[in-house]
This record gives structure tokens, C-alpha cells and sequence, in this order.
């Protein structure tokens, strides 16, 4: 049973480190340097359980920007993005924040367009991929 849970980054970070390693460093060949990019601490962190398994990722940065979603590949197509996603947007909801962006991978557009966001501006890269900025009123 898919369970996500907020946390600190002292929480977090040896679940949320192995996941973001997996899928940006191993998978798409984000360079580490780069996808540790010392804003961690200040975030509020969202972990996908399957049993005691931790399965998926993502973050809510102070300004409320939503970033390093990931979820194991064997994990995909599940709906753990997605709950991952509902339950920052609702963590953000709750302190205040009026809206929440998220620089998008091109080929996650679709996915994020779903849960209410709209892309603006135009496609650039970021770490070689792809990105389009996202927005959704709260």
C-alpha cells in the first residue's frame, strides 16, 4: 500500500538521496554536483513508501517551487508521482502559498499539465535535459 509521508531533510536524506541518485545520476546522467545543489535542508521533503520500502521523491522549496521528483523505475505508471506530487501541492496549500512552480522536464509536460499546471516561457536546458517552467494557482 502506497504511503507518502512529509519530512525534514535529516528524515529524508538517506532515502531521498538513493532515489534522486538513481534516477538523475544513473538514469538520465545529471552530474552530482549538480543535482546535490545545497537546498535540501530548507525544504519540506515528500517520501513514497510501498511497505517499508521508499519508492519516490520530490520537494517543496521555501519559495514554493516543487523539484527533484523521482520515482524508481520499477516503481513508474503506479501513481506514486502523482500522490508524491497531490501531497506537496497540499503542504504548500497549508502554510499559505498562493502557487507552486516546477521546472519540468519536456517529456513530463503531459503529467504535470494533468494535475493543473501551465507551462510558460520557453523549453531550456538544465543539466542537458530539456525543462519548461510550471505554474498552478493554489
Amino acid at each position: 500500500m502506497l504511503q507518502i509521508e512529509l519530512m525534514r531533510w535529516e528524515q529524508a536524506r538517506a532515502a531521498a538521496s538513493r532515489i534522486r541518485y538513481a534516477v538523475f545520476v544513473e538514469e538520465q546522467g545529471v552530474p552530482v554536483e549538480i543535482e546535490l545543489d545545497g537546498h535540501d535542508a530548507q525544504c519540506i521533503h515528500a517520501l513514497a513508501f510501498e511497505g517499508s520500502a521508499a519508492v519516490g521523491t520530490g520537494r517543496l522549496l521555501p519559495d514554493g517551487h516543487i523539484g527533484r521528483m523521482a520515482v524508481l523505475r520499477e516503481f513508474r505508471g503506479r501513481g506514486v508521482g502523482s500522490a508524491i506530487l497531490a501531497k506537496l501541492i497540499e503542504a504548500a496549500a497549508r502554510r499559505g502559498d498562493r502557487e507552486v512552480l516546477l521546472s519540468a522536464q519536456v517529456h513530463a509536460l503531459a503529467f504535470y499539465r494533468a494535475h493543473g499546471f501551465s507551462a510558460e516561457g520557453e523549453v531550456y536546458q538544465d543539466a542537458g535535459i530539456p525543462h519548461q517552467t510550471m505554474r498552478r494557482t493554489l
